[in-house]
């Protein structure tokens, strides 16, 4: 769509237009006395005699198109109200130490899981619109990383700045809960969710889990649980007197009480094992998690104003030489 960002200077058009017409109208009052014209009807003008007859429509052309430019012309959609598909969804992540397990594979290289994670989520965020997303973050405490929002740049740009061991070393799966369905609360929705992904068993925090999933199904709250790694030994890479070196730690998630989370507020369980089965998880979510609201949506529009701009003063300048040189005129 093409449009006028600040259309209140297309006024001084009709001005501009009008000087135009009266300057082509305009009769040259430079008068020569001569005796007789005979003999001379035939006689044509010459080209530089023509030309100068169109030195002041520069002027005026260069005018027009510096108001053009002025009223910065613009190409794009505007804003409009769609009906689409939004939920409110608060992605409950975990940063654990446990996280900085490597035991995932991304691009042919050993990688973190919650470098694993963040890819995904990442593809995740992007495929909705019209949904709030929100974060939340634990590991020995829980706390909100970002309020539910539609701004889906913002989220990306706080996901991929998440550092493992930013809320502690243990997993408050309870208090992440708690907080998540407080950040709910924020702004009315028909659907909320949370997608919970943890890799642990829940050994810190104020609120137990038993407590926050009971809560979740009073309120109607979709808790989706994602179960990341597997149980028994992963390796992490550590630094000591020796320097970088893997050694392998136990760890544990906590499949049952993630799936009881699950099926106490009527969502889905999954574990994922690897980064093709992680993907496929969210995949599931985002086509499971689908309902309709209204939203504005906006497209960043085009400036089109150097297309006038430079045009016209090329018109301005051509004016400005020829008038004072080859066709100066002398009184």
């Amino acid at each position: 769509m093409f449009i006028f960002a600040s259309p209140l200077f297309l006024l001084l058009l009709p001005a501009a237009a009008l000087i135009l017409f009266l300057k082509l109208r305009e009769k040259n009052s430079s008068h020569i006395k001569v005796s007789s014209l005979k003999g001379l009807e035939n006689t044509s003008y010459s080209f530089m005699v023509t030309l100068s007859k169109l030195v002041p429509i520069l002027k005026i052309s260069g005018l027009i198109f510096l108001i053009l430019a002025l009223a910065r012309p613009q190409f794009g959609d505007k804003k409009i109200s769609v009906t689409t598909e939004g939920v409110n969804i608060i992605l409950a992540l975990d940063l654990s130490e446990s996280m900085r397990a490597l035991d995932f594979k991304k691009d042919n290289k050993i990688v973190t899981r919650l470098e694993a994670v963040k890819g995904v989520v990442f593809d995740f965020i992007m495929k909705r619109e019209g949904d709030r997303i929100g974060m939340v973050v634990f590991g020995s405490n829980a706390f909100t990383q970002l309020p539910l929002t539609r701004d889906y740049n913002t989220i990306a740009f706080i996901l991929e700045r998440l550092k493992i061991g930013a809320a502690g070393p243990n997993t408050a799966i309870g208090d992440a809960i708690g907080i998540s369905l407080k950040r709910l609360e924020d702004i009315k929705s028909e659907s909320n969710i949370i997608i919970l992904l943890t890799d642990g068993k829940s050994n810190s925090g104020e609120l137990s889990w038993q407590d926050a999933a009971k809560i979740a199904a009073n309120r109607e709250v979709k808790i989706y649980t994602i179960g990341v790694g597997t149980k028994g030994k992963a390796p992490f890479l550590v630094n000591d007197l020796f320097g970088q070196r893997y050694v392998y730690h136990e760890v544990d998630v906590d499949l049952k009480t993630l799936e009881t989370i699950a099926k106490q507020t009527n969502a889905n369980f999954f574990q994922a094992k690897d980064l093709k089965s992680l993907g496929k998880i969210y995949e599931m979510i985002n086509n499971l998690e689908k309902t309709k609201v209204e939203v504005e949506k906006w497209v960043e529009y085009k400036e089109l104003y150097p297309w006038f701009l430079v045009p016209g003063l090329i018109f301005l300048f051509l004016y400005i030489l020829l008038s004072n040189t080859r066709f100066l005129k002398v009184p």
